[in-house]
């Protein structure tokens, strides 16, 4: 059975409750968990309780304009990311949302591929797992990075320990095949001996 993915959540936020439900049915058959708002002044609670990953967040609604509103989210929250996603795209806007770290600016009426890739984009630079393959990078990135805070080691460090390692495996490649097997054991022993060098017993 394959792993479970962890769920990443996502907050919606438009006046326009038609645009909220069809967003909100789009990203839930992608895998997401999915909350809507229409009133932008209930955000900062919403921030502060959800636990969400990602907010999409309209820029031009009637009570408060969508950079007032992620002016707000910084102050509770630095690190979620946010799209700001708008049928009226000016540079003054763009530049406020950049400023206020939003991940990305996209123009409504959007394709949904290209929104799809916007998504992907940004889990990849959150560091949020979407499939298989992306977890197991991360648990790898994750183990890694441990490693070598228990060993002290700076990057470069590791990177002459990790590339005496490779070399170590490269030279296993004779191309003559009668002595390829005595070399490729005393190969592995020696990529053996530096991994444990690196990282302890395994």
């Amino acid at each position: 059975m394959p792993p479970e993915l962890p769920a990443v959540r996502i907050l919606i936020v438009d006046d326009d409750k038609a645009i909220n439900d069809y967003m909100q049915t789009l990203l839930e058959r992608d895998g997401f968990q999915v909350k809507t708002l229409n009133d932008p002044t209930f955000v900062e609670e919403e921030v502060r309780t959800g636990g969400y990953h990602l907010v999409i967040l309209d820029l031009m609604m009637p009570k408060l304009d969508g950079i007032e509103v992620l002016r707000r989210i910084r102050k509770i929250d630095t690190d979620i990311a946010v799209v700001i996603f708008t049928g009226y795209p000016n540079l003054e806007s763009a530049v406020a949302s950049m400023k206020l770290d939003a991940v990305d600016y996209i123009k409504k009426p959007f394709n949904v591929d290209e929104f799809r890739e916007v998504l992907a984009r940004v889990m990849r630079k959150k560091g949020l797992a979407r499939t298989p393959e992306e977890q197991l990078h991360r648990v790898i990135g994750d183990t890694i990075r441990n490693l070598r805070k228990e060993k002290d080691l700076t990057l470069k460090q590791m990177s002459r320990r990790t590339g005496s390692a490779c070399r170590s495996c490269r030279r296993s490649s004779a191309p003559n095949r009668r002595r390829r097997s005595r070399r490729s054991t005393r190969s592995r022993s020696r990529s053996r001996a530096a991994f444990q060098d690196l990282f302890g017993e395994f």
